[in-house]
């Protein structure tokens, strides 16, 4: 035990970490998202209004309704909470009851043949506009998902099976797929954007040089600012999770979360400690760094599973076979990419730093 704490590596990982803690940019990102974390439970409402507006609104909306198939925009309202119908006979009148306030907005419907055309008058500015124009997106879409299952018989081909309505909380949904992900992600892309900055400015500086009489080589450098920068993030990640479940954030499946969140934080320091000896210039590495993340974090879009998605499903416990391998794929991408940034370091000659 004594000669693991002894051990070169774990010294300098303890003295970046120290040094971390007077960089103010990093200190202040962490008390962003330990604010967030801390108060997850408002801030859920607010953002989530964000987005969708009508989550969050109290009052009724009314809208008037005239023209053809007016009977299906009624039943869309009829069914759906916060919003009243009104039937007008004539386009005319419903504009003049827009105009005259009594309703919030109005729908003008035709007949174009084989389709549907609604015409939609709403306000142009104001907070209520967001809202209106919600509520009325959302009867719309149930009048299309309706007229779709009505007309699915005439078709001469199959279309795709609808999938089932779900009657889901737009706060759960915003919870596990936007604020656990993000709180989760940040700390990995941080790590590796220190680790670019905590060797580049060794080379600058020259203080490398004095590293290596220690005596250390260039590895057991490179080892040192891997560990320090690997083991924060998921460090960081449990925190978060902690003070999520404090808000009342149930979040399942925790050690396979973390078990992602190192892997991810391995692969991004990995790439940049390998950014930082190849170009051995902070902002050439940096400006590398970004883009390959950037790119690297668009490409997997294209996996089966993102690892948003793979998150989300272990946070709500529902993980599937494919989430699993997920997470067993990116344990064993990091330890193979940290193996081959290992060999590169341990070929690289310090003395072209």
């Amino acid at each position: 035990m004594r000669s693991l704490l002894a051990d070169p590596r774990l010294t300098i990982a303890k003295r970046d970490l120290a040094s971390l803690s007077r960089e103010k940019t990093i200190v202040l990102a962490l008390l962003i998202q330990l604010f967030v974390a801390a108060f997850s439970s408002f801030l859920v409402v607010g953002l989530t209004s964000l987005y969708s507006p009508g989550s969050v609104s109290a009052g009724e909306v009314v809208v008037g309704v005239a023209g053809e198939h007016d009977d299906a925009l009624v039943r869309a309202a009829n069914d759906q909470e916060g919003v009243r119908a009104i039937v007008y006979p004539n386009p005319d009148a419903a504009r003049d009851a827009y105009h005259d306030g009594s309703v919030h907005a109005t729908l003008l419907a035709t007949d174009s043949g084989d389709r549907i055309d609604v015409a939609v008058i709403a306000p142009q500015e104001s907070i209520e506009t967001t809202l209106i124009v919600d509520q009325v997106r959302t009867l719309l879409e149930s009048v299309e998902r309706t007229e779709r299952i009505a007309r699915a018989d005439h078709l001469d081909n199959s279309p795709v099976p609808l999938p089932e309505d779900v009657d889901a909380s737009p706060y759960f949904g915003f919870t596990y797929t936007v604020l656990v992900p993000l709180l989760l992600f940040l700390p990995p892309f941080i790590s590796g954007s220190v680790a670019v900055d905590a060797l580049t400015e060794e080379i600058e500086r020259g203080t490398l040089e004095l590293l290596r009489v220690a005596p250390l080589s260039l590895v057991d450098i490179v080892d040192g600012k891997a560990l320090a920068m690997i083991l924060i993030a998921p460090a960081q990640a449990a925190l978060w999770i902690g003070l999520l479940g404090f808000n009342g954030i149930a979040v399942s499946n925790v050690p396979q979360i973390l078990l992602v969140v190192t892997a991810l934080t391995t692969l991004v320091v990995t790439l940049g400690l390998s950014l930082g000896v190849l170009t051995a210039k902070r902002r050439q590495a940096q400006l590398l760094y970004s883009v390959l993340v950037i790119f690297g974090f668009g490409l997997l879009t294209f996996v089966p599973e993102h690892p948003a998605t793979t998150v989300a499903k272990l946070a709500v416990d529902s993980p599937t076979a494919t989430t699993t391998l997920h997470v067993a794929a990116y344990a064993v991408a990091a330890v193979v990419l940290f193996v081959g940034a290992r060999r590169l370091v341990a070929r690289t000659d310090p003395e072209g730093l």
